[in-house]
């Protein structure tokens, strides 16, 4: 039976110079010259990256994956039954994680014990994979194929302190943050991209609750009626019953934010939460590392000063 409680999850080791780094597309195609940009930023970090086989393919008939379901799976599970890779990336998101998720050995997975895990948008489903069938902390941050990642410096800088120093950055927010719903709340780090959450709900593996949660969401490309949507589906399912609070990020190319806004505040503010908006992950053009499976405090102060979020140990042990 999925849990109803979000507790935490076993944090895996930190990098270190020479570490060996698996680099998977688990959805779309990933353009083979930002690929390669993105590795040379892995290397200048003294990472080792190994590129799994199929990173580079295309579905034979529907271009809009990185080659079949099940390569896209047994690259993720090779990758991560490896004994030799310290860490798997994701190189871009897309769409297509839905579709390989259950073709992956969870067991196995869960047996080779926790790993650095990085990606988000379509690695949502991913990250709940990992936190509910293997219980295993995460890190919704930056991939090596994506814009971001390649032309933004405080995102990279970010996600390098957080796998190399993660007690460097315990404390997360971009001066863009502010109280939605003010408030202070402690639980444990989960979500993503929100339309993905939505997508996985009612699924035999989902979770059914979040008691002892705090939830991070963003989204891009989605109209304010279509966050409405999403964001009702979760409520009527179940899925949000008992979060102790809200954390949210970018919502690129989402319409009008203060419509936006309006919509966050219309679903969340009757459940009595703090909810904080535009922490600064996410498809924006600044993303920061957000671990998840961990635990933290979420602090919206009422009087307008600085909302944060904060780790309460280190991403990575």
């Amino acid at each position: 039976m999925a849990p109803s409680r979000t507790a935490p999850a076993d944090r895996p080791s930190r990098l270190r110079p020479g570490s060996r780094v698996a680099v998977v597309a688990p959805s779309g195609p990933v353009p083979a010259d930002r690929l390669e940009a993105g590795l040379g930023v892995l290397r200048e970090w003294g990472l080792e990256p190994v590129v799994a086989p199929h990173v580079l393919d295309v579905h034979p008939e529907l271009g809009y994956l990185a080659g079949t379901d099940a390569d896209r799976a047994a690259d993720l599970q090779a990758a991560w039954c490896d004994p030799a890779v310290d860490a798997v990336i994701c190189a871009r998101g897309g769409y297509g994680a839905h579709r390989m998720v259950d073709l992956v050995d969870w067991a196995a997975v869960r047996a080779a014990g926790p790993k650095a895990f990085v990606g988000y948008s379509d690695i949502t489903v991913l990250h709940e994979a990992f936190a509910l069938r293997a219980g295993f902390a995460t890190l919704h941050g930056p991939m090596v194929a994506t814009e971001a990642f390649l032309k933004d410096a405080p995102t990279r800088e970010h996600l390098r302190a957080t796998l190399f120093e993660p007690e460097t950055v315990l404390t997360l927010g971009l001066d863009t943050a502010a109280a939605l719903v003010p408030g202070r709340a402690r639980g444990v780090l989960y979500g993503g991209c929100v339309s993905l959450l939505a997508a996985d709900a009612g699924t035999p593996h989902a979770r059914n609750g979040a008691r002892g949660g705090l939830l991070v969401i963003e989204d891009t490309g989605e109209e304010p009626y279509r966050l409405d949507g999403i964001l009702t589906r979760l409520l009527r399912s179940g899925a949000l019953e008992g979060v102790s609070g809200v954390v949210c990020g970018s919502w690129q190319e989402c319409g009008p934010y203060e419509k936006i806004r309006a919509v966050l505040a219309d679903r969340f503010g009757p459940l009595g939460i703090p909810v904080i908006e535009e922490l600064g992950f996410g498809h924006g053009p600044t993303a920061l590392t957000v671990p998840l499976g961990v635990e933290a405090v979420l602090d919206a102060p009422a009087d307008g000063g600085r909302c944060t979020l904060t780790v309460e140990a280190p991403a990575l042990r």
